[in-house]
């Protein structure tokens, strides 16, 4: 996204309808010195790349919110009630955005929200940062990185650091000993994608949990909060009308005993019911009768 993206230069249109669709954004931003890769503004700074980024979406909310304030304001002089609720919302919105902030800023009540959703502000959706830097600082840091958690401390979203080419080299590595020990030089447990895709499933309020047969393991996607029978739905609607009980194991007993016989005979598998709220990283397996 380039300045002016807001008015279509670029792919500014295109681009901004395609994350008008999204759940949630993640803004890369480059924190690392390379002469051999030019920046478009010549220099390295990366609350400037985010402040450019933010007042062009910020100026696309604005020209979306005021658009709708125009029709909205009419109907409101009729004395609809429901109108003048949203023109108060709508407001709001415009407020925010003048004074050069994200809309996601603004705590909406739930009878308020019915307003805002359909208007896919792309600043009301929740952000990640990722500061991509050079192999020497994923662990040590950079003074970039200190820069990006500076402004973003007041927004209270998340920032992670991850090396993007780095990350690139680990996943051409087929062997499983290999990538260990190439994290292992770099002073990494893990690859950073695996903490990208976690940090990205917080910010959308999601979870997974597994079920594991003689053919297969399989992990599925649920939202925090679920309950068991809600869970078993995702795999079959039959699953969840006609749940009996749910067989639990935690992920960590599962790998520290190694197999399901172990933690069996352990006593670390659970009975739980329609009532119990699964848990990130479950071991599940339905009981249900149609």
């Amino acid at each position: 996204m380039v300045k002016g993206a807001s008015k279509g230069e670029g792919l500014g249109n295109q681009f901004l309808a395609n994350i008008r669709e999204t759940d949630a954004l993640l803004h890369v931003l480059r924190c690392f010195d390379n002469d051999n890769i030019v920046h478009v503004d010549h220099t390295i700074n990366p609350v400037r790349d985010k402040e450019t980024i933010d007042i062009e979406l910020q100026l696309k909310d604005l020209d979306t919110v005021q658009k709708r304030l125009e029709r909205v304001k009419k109907i409101a002089k009729t004395g609809n009630k429901e109108a003048q609720t949203e023109l108060e919302v709508l407001l709001q919105a415009e407020e925010i955005l003048l004074a050069g902030n994200s809309v996601r800023a603004i705590n909406f009540r739930e009878k308020e929200e019915q307003f805002v959703k359909p208007l896919q502000l792309i600043t009301s959706k929740p952000v990640l940062y990722v500061c991509n830097v050079d192999e020497n600082s994923v662990v040590s840091g950079n003074q970039y990185i200190t820069a990006v958690k500076d402004a973003i401390k007041e927004e209270g979203s998340e920032m992670i650091v991850l090396a993007v080419a780095t990350e690139a080299d680990i996943t051409e590595l087929e062997d499983y000993e290999e990538r260990q020990l190439f994290l292992e030089d770099m002073g990494l447990k893990e690859p950073g994608v695996s903490r990208l895709i976690r940090s990205a499933y917080r910010l959308l309020n999601l979870q997974t949990y597994f079920t594991a047969g003689p053919k297969e393991v399989r992990a599925w996607t649920v939202s925090i909060g679920v309950t068991a029978p809600q869970a078993a739905g995702i795999i079959h609607t039959d699953f969840e009308k006609g749940f009996i009980r749910a067989e639990v194991i935690s992920y960590e007993d599962y790998a520290n005993y190694g197999t399901e016989t172990k933690v069996k005979e352990a006593g670390k598998m659970r009975i739980e019911g329609k009532d119990y709220i699964v848990q990130d990283g479950d071991v599940m397996h339905f009981r249900f009768n149609i």
